[in-house]
């Protein structure tokens, strides 16, 4: 498994599910908007790495742990400070459960290659 592939004929980046993790796959944060910013970083870097960017992505996928709707109030905003400007589609899922017990959210996108300057 890993955290990005890149299909180099569509151009696409996908992403796996990204998470406020450390090192040592520990949570690093016990609310869901520093687990959210957590994950967005982790999002970016992967981007990065795969030649992308939060710029460039077409869809996001975000699951959180219980009622989505009672999420909503921290996440709209964080969501609107990062890709507001480039308005992804937005798909967010409410889940019973998620890789640990102490995580929150998970967020997985799917992105387009920067255009090469």
């Amino acid at each position: 498994m890993s955290q990005a592939i890149v299909d180099l004929p569509s151009r696409f980046v996908l992403v796996s599910g990204q998470a406020d993790r450390d090192r040592d796959s520990r949570v690093r944060h016990a609310t869901l908007a520093g687990q959210a910013e957590g994950a967005i970083d982790h999002l970016a870097t992967v981007l990065h790495e795969a030649g992308s960017s939060l710029d460039e992505v077409l869809q996001l996928r975000v699951y959180v742990r219980g009622e989505l709707a009672d999420g909503m109030a921290e996440l709209v905003p964080m969501l609107a400070r990062h890709f507001g400007a480039i308005r992804p589609a937005l798909t967010g899922i409410g889940v019973a459960s998620l890789a640990s017990r102490d995580m929150l959210i998970e967020i997985e996108a799917l992105a387009r290659l920067a255009e090469q300057r």
